[in-house]
């Protein structure tokens, strides 16, 4: 299959006739959005937002569902981290094994002995008015040795994962809608007054556009040397963990050869044409404001807006809470 992620598709939509450099304004105020703590409302309403301008841009929303690969390995890796780093205080724990203490069924508290909690459920406070003040709340949780399997854990993996995924869904838009020209010359625009304090904002701007370019072109890099590499008999998808990494080395190696020399041979492209950073240009390319940028850059700006007010609670809105574990596994007190 065709990588799409990073690249320009040229398609008739609102979308790709924005102004670059109003796109990109809007691109990053809505990424400022998905990283305020707006909890998981917040994050559906982005969204939402997202998906409509996807929707605007003509774009397949089969590009979405290929991005869900990777960052399902994120969200397992965010959870592993979380598992190893989230668990209860000592004394949140000694509550939890007294068992005159109304937070844990009598059922549960009778598998409780000596302090063993290896292999056993607790109830955090969750829903618990009677637990005291100064107790951390990690939800129902499940003890493996080191690893603390708790509802926080999988809660905060799951948001974080989500933002991530919000994040390249944003970026995926900008470079499928935006040709690696117009953005450079969008970045420039937007890092001008850099240039006051002597910053190179052009030679900054191509950086990023070069960067942003070279994405798909190293992701179907990486599809012909695993092919290559699959022809002589080196497996990197099956096998054990071990046989895994082995493969893995011979599959990054040669990109890393490989990128270095589409770098090399682009550089040699650009002196050949008798390229210099430095030296004064004008443009082909002349952007033209539009009322419908305008609005959509307002539209971006307003959301972040009420977000920020949504996030200190100040417009008094209802909020749709995450299910607890023990309602979903069917758990009872």
């Amino acid at each position: 299959m065709r990588v799409t992620f990073g690249r320009y598709l040229p398609k008739n939509s609102i979308i790709h006739a924005m102004d670059p450099r109003f796109k990109l304004v809007m691109i990053i105020l809505l990424m400022v959005s998905i990283f305020l703590p707006i909890g998981f409302t917040g994050y559906i309403i982005c969204a939402v937002v997202i998906l409509t301008i996807f929707a605007l841009s003509k774009l397949s929303f089969r590009m979405l569902l290929g991005l869900l690969p990777p960052v399902l390995f994120v969200f397992f890796v965010i959870f592993l981290m979380n598992a190893f780093l989230t668990h209860p205080d000592s004394s949140t724990l000694e509550y939890f094994l007294d068992k005159s203490n109304p937070i844990i069924p009598g059922a549960w508290a009778n598998k409780l002995s000596g302090g063993a909690v290896a292999g056993q459920f607790l109830v955090s406070s969750s829903n618990i008015s009677s637990m005291p003040d100064g107790y951390q709340n990690i939800g129902l949780f499940y003890k493996i040795g080191p690893i603390w399997l708790s509802e926080k854990a999988l809660y905060n993996a799951l948001i974080m994962t989500f933002r991530i995924y919000l994040m390249i869904s944003l970026t995926c838009i900008l470079t499928a809608s935006t040709s690696p020209l117009q953005l450079t010359l969008a970045i420039e625009d937007l890092l001008y007054p850099l240039k006051w304090i002597g910053i190179p904002v052009y030679i900054l701007s191509m950086i990023i556009s070069i960067a942003l370019r070279m994405i798909p072109t190293l992701i179907d890099e990486a599809g012909r040397i695993m092919k290559a590499q699959s022809s002589r008999g080196i497996d990197v998808k099956n096998g054990k963990l071990k046989d895994k990494v082995k493969g893995l080395t011979s599959l990054i190696i040669p990109l890393l050869v490989s990128a270095f020399q589409k770098a090399e041979d682009l550089s040699y492209a650009m002196e050949a044409r008798g390229y210099d950073p430095y030296s004064k240009r004008t443009r082909y390319i002349q952007f033209k404001f539009r009322t419908m940028d305008l609005v959509l850059l307002l539209f971006a700006f307003a959301l972040m807006l009420f977000l920020i007010l949504y996030s200190v609670n100040v417009l008094g809105l209802w909020h749709i809470s995450l299910p607890r574990l023990d309602t979903i596994i069917g758990i009872r007190k």
